[in-house]
């Protein structure tokens, strides 16, 4: 698809959940052209698509209320506005680990009770764990997310809308200009560029690696190679997700995209670490990583605590950067970057951890106009 015109009111970079809601966002307010640069083939096929699935209500981050409260308000605006998308056919249990867990089972209770999460012991599941490492286990409500049906409604809604959609497109330059911001980029028929007064950069674990007169965020990141394993469930864990924690435990949950479960451990599915540095691109680093899988260590050390998964069956790994900002990467906390740069007026970089985050994004977006 060629571009009619070298101008728009705003350019979002990044094709995912976050880049595709903010450019809808921009749509409406209808201020001028609004285009959408994806680097891949297709929308929502990155960290949209490489990740637990998970929409959050709360329970995983008891050591950040902030975060932990803010997934519960989220919780229920998202599985109303994306029913079709939601998977609430398997019960959802938590576990508390009896040692090096960093909450005790009592400490669990009263931190759900705080944000106003649903919690209740769960004895009819209790004979899954092993009792000697597991304190107590508790039926809550989470659910699961399908990244290919969230795809098909990105790609509905843009259709309907008047946002140029640039797939196969790689940006490589963001400068300023008298008349705002240009952003140069490849696309497999030519090199373009456009002139525009916004541009959201969306690019998740590429945020820092553009050409031009683009610095870097002001925010320090860290960037993680992952590995999610994709496994098929016997039959007595085939409805259920369990998260084992808080600390170095571990994470089963349904992936509706595929049909399996993903299989996450806190020790080793963070392959390699490395701190965010302009010239080091992220996904260049993943593609010449070997991915050799680790799922044989996670299964060893689950069973210790979840026996059946040793009936589990592998089928392959999905492997991600995934990006978070250093200052968080000691605690739980999961707070969305929304950094305007100071030196570029119009330019914001936007990064979050969690999907049910883009309620905080619109927010913001929100202030952005209430202040024009």
């Amino acid at each position: 698809m060629s571009l009619s015109d070298s101008k728009a009111y705003a350019v979002v970079i990044g094709g995912g959940f976050y880049g595709v809601n903010i450019a809808l966002y921009l749509a409406e307010k209808d201020r001028g052209q609004v285009i959408l640069l994806e680097k891949e083939s297709s929308l929502l096929s990155r960290a949209s698509y490489h990740n637990q699935a998970r929409v959050h209500n709360g329970y995983h981050y008891p050591r950040s209320f902030t975060t932990s409260y803010r997934s519960h308000i989220n919780f229920k605006r998202f599985v109303k506005d994306w029913p079709s998308a939601i998977n609430k056919d398997f019960t959802k249990l938590y576990a508390i680990a009896r040692n090096n867990s960093k909450v005790t089972a009592k400490q669990f209770v009263r931190f759900c009770k705080e944000i106003g999460a649903k919690i209740e012991p769960s004895e009819d599941f209790s004979h899954l764990f092993n009792s000697r490492l597991i304190e107590q286990s508790f039926l809550v409500e989470e659910y699961a997310f399908n990244a290919s049906v969230l795809a098909e409604w990105s790609k509905a809604q843009l259709e309907l809308s008047d946002i140029e959609v640039v797939l196969n497109a790689s940006v490589n330059e963001i400068s300023k200009r008298k008349a705002g911001l240009m952003v140069g980029y490849e696309s497999e028929q030519s090199s373009q560029k456009i002139r525009a007064e916004k541009v959201f950069n969306c690019t998740y674990s590429g945020l820092n690696q553009f050409g031009g007169d683009f610095g870097s965020t002001h925010t320090k990141l860290k960037h993680e190679v992952t590995e999610m394993a994709l496994m098929q469930m016997p039959d007595s864990l085939k409805h259920i997700g369990i998260t084992v924690m808080d600390g170095p435990f571990f994470s089963m949950m349904p992936f509706p995209a595929r049909g399996l479960h993903t299989l996450s451990h806190v020790r080793y599915t963070p392959h390699f670490s490395w701190q965010d540095e302009k010239g080091i691109n992220p996904y260049e680093k993943l593609a010449q990583y070997n991915k050799h899988t680790r799922v044989d260590r996670m299964i060893r050390d689950v069973q210790r605590y979840l026996p059946a998964i040793e009936n589990a069956k592998y089928r392959e790994s999905l492997f991600e950067v995934k990006t978070i900002l250093i200052k968080n990467d000691i605690d739980d906390g999961r707070p969305i970057l929304f950094e305007e740069h100071s030196n570029f007026p119009g330019l914001y970089s936007v990064l979050g951890g969690k999907i049910d985050n883009i309620y905080d994004v619109l927010q913001r977006l929100g202030d952005l106009d209430a202040n024009l």
